[in-house]
């Protein structure tokens, strides 16, 4: 990928402003994990001698080089050397800083290779993340009554399967016939909608369903419950709150510092944002420079894609902290929602799921990123898909050769041999989702046991000799890195059902996959992803190791500590 500096990556897009530059926080002048002041300067010593040395550590450095090791020296934000106790503390000066790990568990910093974060639902819309419908309209009454009529009230990460009851419009006329209301679903492909703004929409029962769209239906009444791009006429009605230009750039900043803290404390050290429009460009480079960016950005571009383009930027422009990557496109529905398109229909239906792309969409986005120097990532669930998606790839790299492109396909969750082999063959990357198995447990038995051999298969990714990271996809599925750990090695979810126990990984690979897999994800193997000399020096540390534990209690492992680019980011008094 090419490498250009901070300041001629800002000079290319106006989208993009201000060069940055980070306070870092230093490590401390007393021994312990505890000792951290937040206004030294990094690097003290003008030798060769570390600025901070980890010893009496359990380190998995990922490293096949020297794969578990008790120590190592930081110097400069990076891993300076790893090895043994005795030696590191060698290398130490009397200005070196040092950290004894009293046994506890080191590993390189975990990353997430498909997330939205934002924090604006989480700090400023009502709480749909409920499991009964009184709290549920408690809720969106409090946002009502804030709210003028005719104002929208919406519903932040609701999901249906963990609700007491089968949502319906008539529960939300119930808060308000004055206010359009919209309960959204934390997988984000459907919406529940109150008759008012149904209304407002011009929505009967006698309405078709839109391409690509559909409005549900129970005994020919509309149920309120809308899927994909059938919610895209709900955007022209009603009206939203105003904020000055000013206001909406802090309520962004403020959501991304939420998320970013969050982030940290869970062990993430690279986050990649599937969904990197203007505005969220901007709160990057706000937190960024404000010195508040807790953890690495990969910004997956929607909504911004064309101007960066044209400016003459493309996958890689950035630093170490906030880079461009991949283009985003989604060409189906959701698994956690059971809109995805497949060859075969849900248990007990006649229904396929849902296309938002046509294959000459798909072609047409493909060739012109790829042409433009441009990894592409479409979200693809379900095999017939994740097939166009292919396709499109196979026809890309066929025209225009490239010897490394990564494109990716984006949860890539319905899988069979004939796509894995030609997932392997193209080079392409699959970011399947790795806490959904847990989590989303009850949504299971509407794809049947059959699917679930071929669902979120991480073994069999690995079994072709792919490297496949791991993704959350939040807000759709939790991104806690210990959850997705146990829950690719259990195959369990939360009321201990085993789902696909074929796709079972080990301990070790399921590691692997949450670290260095991710890095080469976005190209950033050479830097990070390892406890290896001359990589950024992002770690984390554990109370207990993950393989020492009942595998059923891996997410219950306490994150100790978080730390990037030789940095303390977690905890937040650090």
């Amino acid at each position: 990928m090419a490498k250009l500096t901070r300041k001629a990556f800002l000079s290319y897009s106006a989208l993009l402003a201000g060069a940055m530059s980070i306070p870092r926080m230093a490590w401390g002048r007393r021994t312990g994990f505890d000792a951290v002041l937040p206004d030294l300067p990094q690097s003290r010593g003008s030798g060769m001698e570390p600025d901070a040395i980890v010893v009496n550590a359990r380190a998995h450095t990922m490293d096949a080089a020297a794969p578990d090791v008790d120590a190592f020296a930081i110097k400069d934000g990076r891993f300076q050397a790893v090895g043994r106790s005795a030696d590191i503390r060698n290398m130490a000066s009397a200005r070196t800083q040092v950290f004894d790990a009293q046994q506890m568990t080191v590993l390189p910093g975990f990353t997430d290779c498909h997330c939205h974060p934002s924090g604006v639902g989480e700090l400023y819309e009502a709480n749909a993340n409920v499991r009964t419908l009184a709290e549920l309209q408690s809720n969106l009454r409090k946002k009502a009554a804030e709210s003028p009529p005719g104002q929208w009230v919406n519903g932040f990460m609701f999901d249906d399967t963990k609700f007491d009851t089968v949502l319906n419009r008539r529960h939300l006329d119930a808060v308000s016939t004055s206010h359009p209301i919209g309960v959204h679903h934390r997988g984000g492909h459907t919406s529940w909608y109150n008759t008012r703004a149904l209304d407002l929409a011009g929505i009967t029962g006698q309405t078709p369903d839109p391409e690509h769209g559909r409005f549900f239906r129970e005994n020919g009444d509309l149920t309120g419950r809308v899927a994909e791009r059938a919610r895209q006429v709900f955007d022209k009605v009603g009206t939203e709150p105003t904020y000055t230009p000013e206001q909406e750039r802090e309520r962004n900043r403020n959501g991304m510092r939420f998320m970013s803290e969050w982030f940290a404390s869970v062990g993430l050290t690279t986050v990649h944002d599937a969904g990197a429009g203007p505005d969220k460009i901007r709160a990057y480079e706000d937190v960024y420079r404000n010195g508040e960016l807790r953890h690495r950005a990969y910004m997956m571009i929607r909504g911004a894609y064309r101007q960066l383009r044209d400016a003459g930027v493309y996958s890689g422009f950035g630093d170490e902290w906030v880079r461009v990557g991949a283009v985003k496109y989604a060409a189906d529905g959701s698994a956690s929602e059971r809109t995805m398109r497949m060859s075969t229909p849900y248990v007990g239906t006649n229904d396929y799921g849902i296309l938002t792309m046509s294959q000459d969409d798909i072609h047409s986005a493909v060739d012109d990123a790829h042409r433009n120097n441009w990894q592409v990532g479409i979200h693809a669930n379900g095999d017939v898909t994740i097939d166009m998606v292919l396709k499109a790839y196979e026809r890309a790299l066929k025209q225009w050769p490239h010897p490394d492109r990564r494109h990716r396909i984006e949860h890539c969750s319905l899988v069979n041999p004939g796509l894995l082999a030609r997932i392997k063959a193209t080079g392409t990357i699959p970011t399947p989702f790795w806490t959904y198995v847990y989590y989303h447990g009850e949504k299971w038995s509407q794809y049947g046991d059959e699917k679930m051999r071929w669902m979120f298969a991480h073994r069999s990714f690995l079994d072709y000799g792919i490297r496949v990271p791991g993704a959350s996809d939040y807000n759709p599925g939790p991104f806690e890195p210990l959850m997705a750990i146990q829950s690719m090695v259990t195959r369990r979810d939360y009321r201990g059902r085993e789902w696909g126990p074929n796709q079972k990984v080990t301990v070790d690979e399921a590691l692997r996959i949450a670290t260095i897999n991710g890095a080469y994800a976005s190209y950033e193997e050479r830097t990070k992803g390892s406890i290896t000399p001359g990589k950024w020096a992002d770690f984390v540390v554990l109370a207990k190791d993950p393989h020492a534990v009942d595998p059923n209690t891996i997410k219950d492992i306490e994150v100790v500590r978080t730390v990037a680019g030789g940095r303390v980011v977690h905890p937040k008094s650090a």
